[in-house]
């Protein structure tokens, strides 16, 4: 059997792992040594395909019982020797290439141009229409754990929004986990909106960490009441409890489009009866100060366009992008694109 250096460097994997995993996957979460063996594996090879299979992100060592949420935010929990869950192989994929951009950030910043053509490329082909077409699927989750596997994997599979409300405020959240993955992905220009109550944000230990989220560009905003824990990815996937008035009980994982912009619509109503959170900037600069250039440069670059995109748009050259968008920023007080255009959109600037 090809070790996992072996079979990345020349493409080389054992014919055998593909039958394995796919009985994995059928299986959800199961003893691998004994599925191992089942496939007429040796002894000796039982290291080497785990490691494999966890090295493309095809599994995750997991465990045969169910964990109790204190032993999650204590850290108590660990994994069984042998147990694994399986993961789908688009989020493994889309796992995978976000580990690459990111090492590619590191490591290569001079082939920046040749980056940017692969990100367009890698967009285009996995955009999340693509992943599983009109299917529609939902999955009823019982297992705390499982709740926060499913959270991690529709969230690291985000391509363009995700949106989320919490009715229970961020005290059970991890900060430097969500501002770790915050970063992450406003970096890949992904939209970030999240919704809170308004009293939940008063508490200063809760409030902290939403400015925080706010200062690195996130979009939060607060209302007087929610109707439910939701998270929205995309249009593609959405986790919300299995029974909304005993939140503990499990949580269900919507996927599909047909789906899920049901629970989309629900979320862009709250949204848009919500007020903006740690607005600092003063409500009278309406924006009176810019020309009609400005403003459509502004829009652009709130959609995510490039400096090329938005000088063909408005048929000037990349030298006059810079200076409108200098001057955009000076208008707003921003330190930043990014932060350039969540100011406008919290302002109404944009609508």
């Amino acid at each position: 059997m090809t070790t996992t250096g072996e079979a990345r460097g020349a493409g080389r994997t054992d014919h055998r792992l593909v039958p394995l995993y796919q009985e994995l996957r059928r299986r959800g979460v199961s003893d691998f040594a004994e599925v191992v063996a089942s496939f007429g594996f040796a002894p000796e090879e039982y290291e080497g395909c785990r490691a494999e299979l966890i090295t493309l992100g095809l599994i995750v060592p997991t465990s045969g019982t169910h964990a109790a949420q204190d032993e999650l935010q204590d850290a108590a929990w660990v994994p069984d020797g042998n147990t694994v869950a399986s993961v789908d192989p688009e989020i493994a994929l889309l796992r995978a290439i976000d580990g690459e951009r990111d090492r590619l950030r590191e490591h290569l910043a001079e082939a920046d141009r040749t980056y940017s053509t692969l990100e367009t490329l890698t967009a285009t082909l996995l955009r999340p229409g693509s992943l599983s077409g009109s299917d529609v699927t939902v999955e009823a989750i019982t297992d705390y754990r499982r709740i926060q596997q499913a959270l991690e994997d529709i969230l690291d599979a985000t391509q363009e929004t995700s949106c989320s409300m919490y009715p229970t405020g961020p005290a059970r959240q991890n900060p430097e986990r969500i501002l770790r993955r915050d970063r992450s992905k406003l970096d890949q220009g992904i939209r970030i909106r999240s919704l809170y109550r308004s009293r939940d944000a008063a508490i200063p230990e809760a409030a902290e960490i939403l400015h925080m989220r706010a200062e690195q560009g996130v979009e939060v905003r607060v209302a007087p009441e929610l109707p439910i824990t939701m998270v929205i990815v995309d249009d593609q996937y959405a986790l919300l409890p299995l029974r909304p008035d005993a939140p503990g009980e499990g949580a269900i994982l919507a996927g599909g489009p047909l789906l899920v912009r049901g629970f989309l619509s629900l979320y862009e109503h709250c949204w848009h009866t919500a007020t903006p959170f740690g607005d600092d900037i003063a409500p009278d600069r309406g924006g009176d100060g810019l020309s009609e250039q400005q403003r459509n440069a502004l829009r652009m670059l709130a959609d995510g366009m490039k400096d090329e995109k938005i000088a063909r748009h408005l048929g000037v050259s990349l030298r006059t992008v810079s200076r409108l968008i200098s001057e955009v920023m000076q208008e707003l007080g921003a330190t930043s694109r990014f932060e350039a255009g969540v100011r406008a959109l919290r302002l109404g600037w944009l609508d």
